[in-house]
């Protein structure tokens, strides 16, 4: 045990070995991450996960190089990475789609396993190389195992995408707080009237279902509901 320890305390050093070692290992792990988003056909797959962690480790090595090789005293080495988990977002963003007609936003987890990526990398590159190694693995079974387990969770219920036209543009923020408290409705958007109605306002939401529940009877409810001139299923 001992002898690993030092094994690694070399490997944390900063050399031409190491920095082979650390960009080698995060495009693996990185590698590892996007490949259940590859087999899936997101987005953002294998390559975009790999350049997503080489890149975040380079950026730590930089901050690493500055401190102990360039001895720059007067910058934190750590802001360089603090940038690369902001700016993460806006890649993350570009994998997130809303779906036409039906409200249904996905990529949300591919953006999720950017950010992951991304900091698995800034890991590589500080040589904190068990916990980049372990999220990495971790993440790929949140990826796979788990991602079978919400499958059979959603196999349970129903969803059912609508749109709601209410008659009164102030009260949207009150009714779509009713939606989720009674309806248990997620994911609820303001739209335009389609009706082309002034002073009309459309909502669309996403409501889940017991399997033995019944759609009819939810649009009924929806329809009974104070202010809705129609509601209709998308």
């Amino acid at each position: 045990m001992g002898l690993l320890i030092e094994e690694l305390d070399f490997l944390r050093e900063i050399n031409l070995l190491t920095v082979i070692l650390r960009l080698v290992l995060a495009v693996v792990c990185g590698g590892l991450v996007g490949m259940e988003r590859e087999v899936h056909g997101r987005a953002a797959g294998l390559r975009t996960h790999m350049m997503v962690s080489v890149g975040a480790a380079l950026t730590t090595l930089i901050g690493v190089f500055s401190l102990e090789i360039l001895e720059v005293t007067w910058a934190d080495p750590m802001r360089i990475g603090a940038q690369v988990i902001s700016g993460i977002g806006f890649l993350g963003a570009g994998t997130i789609l809303l779906k036409k007609g039906n409200s249904q936003i996905t990529g949300l987890t591919t953006a999720a396993g950017l950010w992951v990526t991304a900091v698995i990398g800034l890991a590589v590159g500080a040589g904190f190389y068990e916990g980049a190694i372990l999220t990495a693995l971790l993440a790929m079974l949140i990826f796979t195992l788990i991602a079978k387990l919400e499958f059979v969770m959603n196999s349970k219920r129903q969803r059912l995408f609508v749109y709601i036209e209410i008659d009164d543009v102030k009260i949207v923020s009150v009714f779509a707080d009713r939606l989720s408290e009674e309806l248990a409705a997620v994911e609820i958007q303001v739209t335009p009237p389609r009706s082309g109605t002034a002073g009309n306002v459309g909502v669309e939401a996403l409501i889940r279902i017991p399997k033995k529940g019944s759609i009819t009877e939810k649009l009924h409810k929806l329809q009974s509901l104070d202010h809705v001139v129609f509601a209709l299923q998308l």
